[in-house]
Parts: C-alpha cells; structure tokens; sequence
C-alpha cells in the first residue's frame, strides 16, 4: 500500500491540535540511517486505510517530498471515544530490517471440519493475533488457519500452523499455546411440571 505525507514544520501539543482541527494526523518518521522527521497525513485518507488489515502488518510504500521510502505502522494513538487518529508513528525499514508484530489470524473452513459436521461441535478461537518475528519483506497481511480437520478432543496449536518462509510465532515462554478447539454442544432438557386437573363430579373428602 502507499499513501502520501508531508513535512510537518511546527511541532507541540498547540500545532497538533491545530492540525487535527484542520483535518490533519500529526506524524513521525524513524529509523534506518536518516534522522527522525516529522510529518502530517490526511485524516479521512488515513482514517480509511486503518481500515484495511495490510496497513497494520505489511510494509508501506510512503510518499514524503517527492521521494518513496519503505515504513511500517508501528503505533497508533486514536481518541478514546471519537473517530479520530491522534498520533501515528512509522518506521523505515529495508531488506535487512528484522521486526517484531502482531498479525491478524483467518479462521477458515470450520463448518467444513468434522467436529462440526459430525459430531455437532462449535470449535472456540483461544486467539485471534500472534506476534512473530521475520525481515520486513516477510511479513504476512495474516497468517491462515485451517480448522478443516479438526474433531472432539483434539485441539490446535501453535505448532501445527503451517508458517511462510521466514516467520517464527513468538511465544512468550510458552512451549505450544492452543489456537483453536472444539467443544461438544450441551443440550438443556427441560422437564415441564404435570399438574393433575380435578375430576369433574367429585367432590373433595373433609
């Protein structure tokens, strides 16, 4: 993806609201060899791009003074009840940059696998991100998760997720950490109270 930005030349908590008024993110820029620099986006061309899952885990195509430069998304700071982006960080990266982030997990075939088919099931998604670690270049929109062969007692795990080249899952000191399993569905049965109704033509004994 590419978006454009441009220099931003004042800076402090009075240009920055200045700016958000004016329909404007204010920005920086870091890493690789050339100094930090801050910089300006449009909000609702920004707004709609955060949207779209590659904008937070591939790398960017970002257009500053005429001059294309690679950067990833790195943090984000929205206001705590408006549609509105605060502040947004970048940095530059190259084919050498190793980085650190939490990718997006797709859930596919589910209602496909037999322990919803057959053995009336519903499987429960433990996670929804992981964080890896690959060069820039490598990484994925999202990683896939296949829950077509999934049955009763058989969970899955970090370890069976088939990985593009060059990403290692992050587990943080755990060996294998569950991705997704299935639970049977428990059916209530409900027992209705018999009331006896009184017989016509009797009367009751005092």
């Amino acid at each position: 993806m590419k978006f454009v930005a441009f220099t931003r030349e004042l800076q402090g908590t009075g240009a920055s609201r200045r700016l958000r008024i004016a329909g404007k993110v204010p920005a920086i820029v870091y890493g690789g060899t050339a100094s930090p620099v801050q910089i300006e986006l449009d909000h609702n061309a920004m707004f709609h791009a955060l949207k779209k899952e590659a904008f937070h885990s591939s790398v960017l195509e970002m257009e500053l003074a005429g001059e294309t430069s690679k950067v990833v998304l790195r943090a984000l700071q929205m206001h705590p009840f408006k549609p509105l982006v605060l502040h947004a960080d970048f940095q530059r990266v190259d084919a050498t940059t190793r980085l650190r982030k939490k990718v997006a997990l797709q859930f596919v075939n589910e209602a496909n696998s037999p322990a919803v088919t057959l053995e009336k099931c519903t499987i429960t998604r433990v996670v929804s991100e992981l964080h890896i670690e690959c060069l820039a270049e490598q990484v994925p929109e999202f990683l896939t998760v296949d829950l077509g062969g999934m049955s009763l007692g058989k969970s899955l795990h970090v370890n069976d997720l088939t990985l593009p080249n060059g990403v290692v899952v992050l587990t943080h000191g755990f060996k294998n950490p569950v991705i997704a399993t299935p639970v049977a569905i428990v059916e209530e049965v409900i027992v209705a109270a018999v009331v006896a109704a009184p017989v016509k033509g009797k009367k009751a004994k005092k």
